[in-house]
């Protein structure tokens, strides 16, 4: 079934990651953050994941999508291609984000007021919004997930 995964989270809560490890082999990756610098970077996704799933290949998107609003048009892009739209709920605390932040190097490491800007506009998502599921994700102390059910 074509689906289309929206990874939802504050800055280095550890989507990207969890990407990695279970669905980099089966899903396209889509990330705002993989053209930092360019111009119209919202009408690329939007492009970048209707030829995705217009080709029959499923996607993740992998951005914050901190508020219905921001996550709405993606949700509608995937059902217009006939996609099941699931989402995964990266759920830290600011101080595990900021911790996971500092470890990071280069361009991927982000200033900390990102994370606490995100913070205070972060809705949590709702299957109200047109999930087909949703799902909360924790990091756990090893590193790993814990995955459930909303």
């Amino acid at each position: 079934m074509l689906e289309c995964v929206i990874l939802i989270g504050l800055p280095g809560a550890g989507k990207t990651s969890f990407h990695r490890r279970h669905f980099a082999a089966t899903h396209t990756h889509i990330s705002k953050d993989l053209w930092p610098n360019a111009s119209g970077r919202d009408a690329r996704q939007r492009r970048l994941i209707d030829e995705a799933l217009a080709a029959g290949q499923s996607v993740v998107v992998d951005n914050t999508h901190p508020t219905v609003a921001e996550r709405a048009p993606i949700i509608s892009a995937a059902r217009a291609r006939g996609a099941q739209v699931v989402g995964y709920f990266v759920d830290v605390t600011t101080r595990v984000a900021v911790a996971r932040n500092a470890e990071r190097a280069g361009r991927s490491k982000v200033p900390n007021v990102a994370i606490f800007t995100v913070a205070k506009r972060l809705e949590r998502p709702t299957l109200a919004e047109g999930f087909d599921q949703l799902f909360r994700v924790e990091v756990t102390e090893d590193r790993g997930f814990r995955v459930t059910e909303l």
